[in-house]
């Protein structure tokens, strides 16, 4: 029952305004991560991006960042300019600071800023853990609405 969950949670219209053109697998490709981070599996997260770069290069990656996203902007976005608030993010770590910067990127349509972050992280070796993060709380922020 896991993949209906998550793939129901992502085959809804996407609220934010278009990033990028995402290809329709790259929703299959986001249910694999949050099937895998539901359920607490680190390597799976891991392995359903290594499968997402397998089938189209880091670009896939990034799709599905933005699909996670997007899922965790959830419905309601503003059409005009999102100013999200993250308390004490100049305290928090490498991913977490990422993650909120990725996110406001996906929130505002700013596909450059998104890629460029996308890609500092992969520069810095960060990108696995940032995107470990992403899933991590794309799933809280999924259960906080359910519940």
């Amino acid at each position: 029952m896991i993949r209906q969950f998550s793939a129901a949670r992502l085959t809804r219209p996407n609220t934010l305004r278009p990033v990028v053109s995402i290809p329709p697998e790259v929703y299959g490709d986001a249910a694999a991560v949050l099937d895998s981070a539901l359920i607490g599996d680190r390597d799976g997260v891991v392995h359903a991006f290594d499968e997402a770069v397998d089938k189209r290069g880091v670009r896939g990656a990034y799709d599905v960042a933005v699909c996670l996203a997007a899922t965790l902007v959830g419905e309601g976005t503003p059409q005009s300019f999102a100013a999200l608030e993250f308390p004490n993010i100049d305290d928090a770590g490498y991913d977490m600071r990422w993650v909120a910067r990725f996110v406001s990127a996906c929130a505002n349509a700013d596909d450059s800023t998104g890629e460029a972050l996308f890609s500092a992280a992969l520069v810095d070796g960060q990108l696995s853990e940032c995107l470990l993060t992403l899933a991590g709380s794309t799933i809280a922020t999924i259960k906080h609405r359910a519940g």
